[in-house]
Formats: structure tokens, C-alpha cells, sequence
């Protein structure tokens, strides 16, 4: 996934050095700090019906965090996708990734507040799908932010089979 700052200035010369912020994990620095709703309602613009993370349950601030969605069949996506056999949309479920991988940015310290947007995504497959009952558990790892603008994460979602 990659992200950018919506906000873009002009664009530099060659010349300028690039500003390269790479996340190196260290299992001493999980956080056991749930965020609630309210916290991360307080980091991310999104609102009903596309505040699509319930919860964070892991992170190391800045570097990475795992999240949940909790699916439900009044969603509103399951009326039309697809009735009497409601799947989430695919789309949706890369949407829930970016969306914690925007909480790991906008807790990097030094990062210039501002909205960030989802921009590109590579490699993204479908294994199984995820219909009303299931939590999703959403992964992701920064790999990268390159002249505060522009964060590359890794992500990973699954259904939570206990």
C-alpha cells in the first residue's frame, strides 16, 4: 500500500536529498494499547459507512499495528454484494489495511499534520470470503516514508478463526 500526503507542494529537484524513514521492528516496543474507536476516530477522517477499523489491539506507534473489524450483516455494502449471499467487497477489505496502515503514519513523530490518502496497492489476492459474523484482523508494517509525503505499508487481513 502506499499512501500520500494530499497536500502536495512543488516538486523538488534531483538534487534535494530524500528524506527516508525505515521501520525496523522490535518485539520489546509492542504496545499493549488497545485503541478504542474514540482514539482512532481522533487520527483518521473516516466516518460511517467507511470507518471500516473497530479496533487497534497491537502496534508499536509509527511502525506498526494490527486492527479489527468487526463484519456485520447491517453494513450497508450487503444489500447489493450480493443478496442472500452477502460478501464483503474486496475493495473494502483493502480499505479496513489502509486504513490502519494511516494510523501507524499519523503517529509518526515529526510527520506534518495533514490528510493522507490511499495510493496505489501491489500483489493483493483473495483467498476466502469474509461475510457477516467474521473479524477481520488487519496487519500492517510501515516499510517506508520518503520526503513526509509518500509511506509505503506493508498489510495483511485474515479472518480470525477462533
Amino acid at each position: 500500500m502506499i499512501f500520500t500526503r494530499e497536500t502536495i507542494t512543488s516538486a523538488t529537484d534531483s538534487s534535494t536529498p530524500v528524506e527516508t524513514f525505515n521501520a525496523s521492528l522490535d518485539a520489546a516496543s509492542v504496545s499493549s494499547e488497545i485503541l478504542t474507536i474514540e482514539t482512532i476516530q481522533g487520527l483518521l477522517p473516516h466516518r460511517y459507512p467507511f470507518a471500516l477499523v473497530d479496533r487497534i489491539i497491537e502496534q508499536v506507534p509509527g511502525k506498526s499495528a494490527v486492527g479489527i473489524k468487526n463484519v456485520t450483516i447491517n453494513e450497508p455494502h450487503f444489500q447489493g454484494h450480493f443478496p442472500g449471499r452477502p460478501i464483503m467487497p474486496g475493495v473494502l477489505i483493502v480499505e479496513a489495511m489502509a486504513q490502519v496502515g494511516g494510523i501507524i503514519v499519523k503517529q509518526i513523530p515529526d510527520l506534518p499534520d495533514g490528510l493522507f490518502v490511499f495510493a496505489g496497492i501491489d500483489k493483493v489476492r483473495f483467498r476466502r470470503p469474509v461475510v457477516p459474523g467474521d473479524q477481520l484482523v488487519l496487519k500492517a508494517e510501515l516499510l517506508s516514508i520518503k520526503r513526509k509525503r509518500f509511506g509505503k505499508v506493508n498489510g495483511e487481513a485474515y479472518v480470525d478463526a477462533s
